[in-house]
């Protein structure tokens, strides 16, 4: 099932939807992350088709997603300059997926920092080793190619950093490529555990940098990193490169660990 056919049932009047076919894009028993929370911009987007560039978001995965699915999507606030929507699925009549995109439009700039510059640079994704063939959970064996980008292999320091991108992009805009790329790794905590266990991702919040972000050949740096772990919890720090080496999005996550 390709990004196309995921997000074609997705219409502007929202409301009752149904999703066939989503087993090449499971994570365990339920969607992977950057998936519904793709479906849930694009309801947003196709419902309200003026908005200004996207900027930032705030997504809460609060339960599985089923096939069948009721779209909810509202403008919260609209200014001059600032949009603030948002977008639901619910599933058998719970919520399964809130969340919060926040929309603005360019102005003058009054203060200007730019990203550091990525550390411990890997090199060209084209001299990467591949990584994951045939291994993971089923949306990344379907949908997406991973290189290494980084020396370590098993436990050690919480970072996991991988070059990553889909195998059919299907002329998908640059940032709804991200959102369904970004939390396609596992947490950093993964190298901290003691033994092996599942893990979930709670929620998912991040920044934009650039509002139409490119890159070469869909190659992007794709790094988790665990800023905190404990009690079942790991607090992460989601980052993505474009090939150059320039930051595109930064962001934070809350992941359980069980086991």
């Amino acid at each position: 099932m390709s990004v196309a056919n995921l997000l074609d049932p997705i219409t502007a009047e929202g409301g009752t939807t149904r999703f066939e076919n989503l087993d090449n894009w499971l994570q365990g028993r339920t969607l992977y992350g950057g998936a519904s929370a793709l479906i849930a911009y694009t309801a947003a987007v196709r419902a309200f088709s003026d908005l200004p560039p996207l900027r930032a978001a705030q997504i809460a995965f609060v339960a599985p997603m089923t096939e069948d699915a009721e779209l909810r999507r509202e403008i919260v606030r609209q200014g001059r300059n600032v949009a603030q929507v948002r977008s639901e699925i619910w599933c058998e009549g719970k919520c399964a997926l809130t969340a919060f995109w926040l929309f603005g439009t360019g102005r003058e700039a009054n203060a200007v920092h730019p990203a550091a510059p990525v550390a411990d640079w890997p090199g060209s994704p084209d001299e990467a080793e591949l990584a994951m063939t045939g291994k993971g959970p089923t949306f990344i064996q379907n949908n997406f190619e991973i290189k290494r980008a980084q020396d370590m292999r098993g436990p050690g320091d919480p970072v996991v950093r991988r070059w990553a991108r889909l195998t059919q992009r299907d002329s998908l805009d640059p940032v709804s490529e991200l959102i369904l790329l970004g939390d396609v790794l596992p947490p950093g905590a993964m190298r901290a555990m003691r033994r092996q266990g599942p893990i979930s991702s709670i929620n998912w919040s991040f920044n934009l940098l650039e509002t139409a972000p490119t890159t070469r050949d869909g190659w992007w740096l794709s790094e988790n990193a665990s800023q905190h772990a404990d009690d079942g919890y790991s607090s992460e720090r989601l980052r993505l490169w474009n090939a150059d080496g320039k930051q595109v999005l930064d962001g934070m996550q809350c992941v359980a660990v069980f086991g």
